[in-house]
C-alpha cells in the first residue's frame, strides 16, 4: 500500500545474521528475504530446464536451484548458468565430485547435505572448489537423511539432532576458513522444522534458508508452508525461503511472495483484497477476481487493490488501498483511487477499467521512484 503510513505494530524485528552473496543476490543481514524455487526437469534437458528457470525468474524468483545428480548434468549446468538471469544453486547429493564440477560450471552456490555427501576429506575438496570459483555453500540438513551416528545418539530425527548435524558441518567449513555459507534444517513435519529452526537461530549467526520440505500438493503444501514459514518469519527468523510443492515451480514462487507479502516483508505485484462474496454482492466477485489476477499478473510494482461486493465493508477496505471497487446497485459500483471515492462505474466495464487504473497507478509509482 503506497499511501499509508508505517504502523509500528506491523513491524517484524528480523534476527541479525551476517550477509553472504549467492551470485549477485545478497542473503542475510539487512538484505530483502529472497525467494527461491527448484526446477523439476531433467537437468540434461537443457532447453526445458532453461525454460523453467526463465519462467521462475519472470515470476520473481531471486535464485533457482538445479539438481546435479550425474556428470552429464554437470556438463549441462554450464549451459544453464550461461542462460540464466538469476543465480543458480547446484543441488548436490551423494557424490562430492558433482559439487566440484558444479563449481567449475559456474554455479553461484552449492547445496550439500551433510548426511550424504561423504566424510570430511571429501567435504574439504568441495570447499576448495567453492572457494576457487567464488561459490557459496548451503548446508542442507534434512530430517529424512540425518547421519547415522546422530540417529543412534537421539533415536529418531529431532530438533536437537538436526541442529547438531548443522553445527558439525558449520565447524568443518569454518575450520577450513570458509564462511560464505547459509544453512537450513528442513523437515516435512511443521512442528519439527519450526523447533529445529528456532534452536538453530539461537546457535549461529549464519543466514538461514527456510523451508518445509516435501510439503505436498498446491493447496495442502501452501497451507503447511504458510503455517510453518509464516510463524518463523513472523518471529524474525529467515533470510531466504523456498516453498516446496508438488506443483509447477512458478507456483512455489507465487506462494513464497504471498507469504512474505502477508507479513509485510516483501512486496511485489498487486495485492488483491477481496471478499468471499455473499448474497449482498452487486457483481460476481469470484469471477471478477479470477479475471483480474490473470490480467494483472504482469504488474511487478507493489500496490494494493480492493474488490468488495457490497457497501458493508467495501468503502472501509477501499480507504486503505491504491485502487478499489465496491459493488452497489442497479448494475454499477464505486471506484476508489488512493482511498477516496472517484467515480461510478458500470459492472460491465469493471474489469477493463480497473486494469487501466492499476496500470496507470503502477506507472505513476514507478515514475516517482525513478525521480
Amino acid at each position: 500500500m503506497s499511501h499509508n503510513p508505517v504502523r509500528p505494530w506491523r513491524n517484524i524485528e528480523r534476527r541479525k545474521s551476517r550477509q553472504i552473496m549467492v551470485g549477485n543476490v545478497p542473503v542475510g543481514g539487512d538484505a530483502p528475504i529472497s525467494v527461491q524455487t527448484m526446477t523439476n526437469t531433467l537437468t540434461t534437458d537443457v532447453k526445458g530446464t532453461i525454460a523453467q528457470v526463465l519462467a521462475a525468474a519472470e515470476a520473481g524468483a531471486d535464485i533457482v536451484r538445479v539438481s546435479v545428480p550425474d556428470e552429464a548434468s554437470s556438463r549441462a549446468l554450464k549451459e544453464i548458468v550461461a542462460e540464466s538471469p538469476v543465480p543458480i544453486v547446484a543441488d548436490i547429493h551423494f557424490h562430492y565430485k558433482r559439487g566440484i564440477e558444479a563449481a567449475e560450471a559456474g554455479a553461484a552456490c552449492l547445496r550439500i547435505n551433510p548426511g550424504n555427501i561423504g566424510d570430511e576429506s571429501r567435504v574439504r575438496e568441495v570447499i576448495k572448489a567453492a572457494r576457487d570459483h567464488n561459490c557459496s555453500i548451503r548446508i542442507g540438513v534434512n530430517a529424512g537423511s540425518l547421519e547415522k551416528h546422530l540417529l543412534e545418539k537421539y533415536g529418531e530425527p529431532c530438533p536437537e539432532a538436526m541442529v547438531e548435524s548443522g553445527l558439525e558441518h558449520i565447524r568443518i567449513l569454518q575450520d577450513n576458513d570458509f564462511h560464505e555459507f547459509k544453512i537450513s534444517v528442513k523437515a516435512s513435519d511443521v512442528f519439527l522444522a519450526a523447533a529445529a529452526y528456532q534452536a538453530l537461530a539461537d546457535a549461529t549467526d549464519a543466514p538461514i534458508h527456510l523451508g518445509i520440505t516435501e510439503a505436498g500438493g498446491l493447496m495442502s503444501g501452501t497451507i503447511k508452508s504458510a503455517i510453518g514459514l509464516g510463524n518463523l518469519l513472523w518471529s524474525g527468523i529467515g533470510d531466504t525461503i523456498r516453498v516446496s510443492l508438488s506443483a509447477d515451480p512458478v507456483e512455489e514462487v507465487k506462494v513464497g511472495y504471498e507469504i512474505l507479502k502477508s507479513l509485510g516483508l516483501r512486496h511485489r505485484g498487486v495485492n488483491i483484497i477481496s471478499c468471499p462474496s455473499c448474497a449482498r454482492q452487486g457483481f460476481d466477485v469470484i469471477k471478477t477476481v479470477e479475471a483480474l489476477e490473470q490480467r494483472l499478473a504482469h504488474i511487478k510494482t507493489p500496490m494494493s487493490l480492493s474488490i468488495i461486493g457490497c457497501v458493508v465493508n467495501g468503502p472501509g477496505e477501499a480507504l486503505m488501498t491504491d485502487v478499489g471497487f465496491t459493488g452497489g446497485g442497479a448494475g454499477s459500483g464505486m471506484v476508489y483511487l488512493a482511498g477516496k471515492q472517484s467515480h461510478k462505474l458500470d459492472n460491465a466495464r469493471m474489469v477493463d477499467h480497473i486494469v487501466e487504473q492499476v496500470e496507470k497507478k503502477a506507472a505513476e509509482i514507478e515514475a516517482a521512484q525513478s525521480d
